[in-house]
C-alpha cells in the first residue's frame, strides 16, 4: 500500500503594511549639526526626508502598527499568525526580544515570537526563518515578518556619515499559501563576521558594558565606516543580481521589478545604471524616508504594490545587504497582495517633546 505524501505549499507574501512616525526632519533641519549643507546631502546622498519616533515610540510600537495593517491588507484575523518574527537592528531592550513586545502589543496570542538579527538584510534572513517554517511545520499557516528601526535613538547629530542617512519607520508582510506558480524561490542568504566592524554600535552589549565613561565617549551611537560600507555595496549589490539571474537562467530583462535595501538612492541609481536595470524597474524609497534598516527592502516592496507596479504574476528580484556582514536575495512571484500604508496625516519638522495627542491616521490601501 502506498501513501502520497501531502504537497508542501508554495509561500508567498498575502498582504503588506507600513508604518512611518509623525515627526519628520528634512535636510536643512539635519545639515547643520552635521557640519554639511541641505545642498551636500542631496547631492551625495539623495534622501530629502527622515521620520523620527517620538520620545516615548520603541521599535516594537513602530512595528506594532506595521504588523496590524499587513494582517488588515491580507484579510485575516491576529488570532491566525503562527509565527511573529521582528528583524531589527534597535531592539526595545537586549532581552527579551523585540518580537515579544509585539506579539503583547498586537495581541498574537498564538504565534511564536522571535528576533532576528542580520542589520539591513533582517528582513529577508526573517523571511526565509518564516517560509522554512510555514513549509516545515504542520499545521502551520500564516507568519509575519516585520523589519523595523528607531535608528534615531542611536544616531550622533554631529556625524554627518550616519546622520543624513539614518531613520526610522517598519514595515512587515504576512507570509502564507500561495498559487504553486507564485511565492519565493531560490532564497539565498550570506554572511562574512570578519566585516562586523565597519557598522556597530559599539557599547550596550556585554563586550561593553554601558557606563558614565561609554556614554560620555559616545560609543552608544552608530559608528560606520563609510568607505568600507560603500566599497561592500558596490561589490555585493551587482554579485547578487548577477549570480541569481545565472542560476535562474534568467535575464536583466526577466524581472519586472528590483527590490533592494536602500542605504543611499544616489549610490543605488547608479549601481543600477552600471548593472543596466532600466530606472522604472528599480524601486527607490530612500529618498522619502532615508535608510531604515530592516524595514528598507519591505517598505519598497510595499510601496511598489502601492504604486500599481506589481500586477498580479510579477517577477521580483529581491536583493539585501547590511552590517555583520550579511547579504541574501530571492526570486519572488507575486501574488496581487494588498498594502496598507500608514502615513501622518501632519508631519512636524522636529520630534515633539512631549507625547503627541492621539490622531487618526491617513491609511492607503491598494490592491495590486
Amino acid at each position: 500500500m502506498s501513501h502520497t505524501s501531502p504537497t508542501v505549499p508554495r509561500i508567498g507574501v498575502l498582504g503588506m503594511g507600513t508604518y512611518l512616525p509623525r515627526a519628520t526632519r528634512s535636510n536643512e533641519d539635519v545639515a547643520g549639526a552635521a557640519g554639511v549643507t541641505p545642498e551636500w546631502i542631496t547631492q551625495r546622498t539623495g534622501v530629502h526626508t527622515r521620520h523620527m519616533a517620538a520620545p516615548e515610540e520603541a521599535a516594537s510600537d513602530l512595528a506594532a502598527a506595521a504588523v496590524r495593517a499587513a494582517v488588515a491588507a491580507a484579510g485575516i484575523d491576529i488570532d491566525q499568525l503562527d509565527v511573529l518574527i521582528a528583524a531589527t537592528s534597535t531592539p526595545d531592550e537586549l532581552g527579551p526580544s523585540t518580537a515579544c513586545r509585539i506579539q503583547a502589543r498586537i495581541g498574537a496570542r498564538y504565534a511564536v515570537a522571535l528576533d532576528v538579527s542580520a542589520a539591513c538584510a533582517g528582513w529577508l534572513f526573517a523571511a526565509k526563518v518564516a517560509h522554512d517554517w510555514l513549509r516545515g511545520t504542520p499545521g502551520a499557516r500564516y507568519a509575519a515578518v516585520v523589519g523595523v528601526e528607531a535608528y534615531s535613538k542611536f544616531v550622533d547629530p554631529t556625524d554627518r556619515g550616519t546622520a543624513v542617512l539614518f531613520a526610522d519607520g517598519a514595515a512587515a508582510a504576512i507570509l502564507g499559501p500561495v498559487a504553486d506558480d507564485g511565492g519565493f524561490a531560490d532564497l539565498r542568504l550570506g554572511s562574512d563576521g570578519t566585516g562586523a566592524h565597519h557598522v556597530l554600535i559599539p557599547a550596550g552589549g556585554s563586550r561593553i558594558p554601558a557606563s558614565p565613561a561609554t556614554l560620555g565617549a559616545h560609543r552608544h551611537h552608530i559608528h560606520m565606516d563609510g568607505r568600507a560600507v560603500r566599497d561592500f555595496i558596490v561589490r555585493i549589490f551587482p554579485q547578487l543580481v548577477s549570480e541569481s539571474l545565472i542560476r535562474n537562467r534568467l535575464r536583466l530583462a526577466d524581472i519586472d521589478a528590483f527590490i533592494i535595501h536602500q542605504p543611499n538612492p544616489v549610490l543605488l541609481r547608479s549601481l543600477g545604471e552600471r548593472i543596466g536595470i532600466p530606472p522604472e524597474r528599480l524601486v527607490i524609497v530612500g529618498d522619502e524616508v532615508g535608510n531604515i534598516g530592516a524595514a528598507s527592502a519591505p517598505y519598497a516592496l510595499a510601496t511598489a504594490a502601492a504604486r500599481g507596479l506589481l500586477p498580479r504574476g510579477s517577477r521580483i528580484l529581491v536583493a539585501v545587504f547590511g552590517a555583520g556582514v550579511t547579504w541574501g536575495s530571492a526570486l519572488l512571484t507575486w501574488s496581487g497582495a494588498p498594502a496598507i500604508r500608514i502615513a501622518p496625516t501632519r508631519t512636524s519638522r522636529t520630534t515633539p517633546q512631549t507625547p503627541p495627542p492621539a490622531r487618526p491616521r491617513a491609511a492607503q490601501r491598494s490592491s495590486s
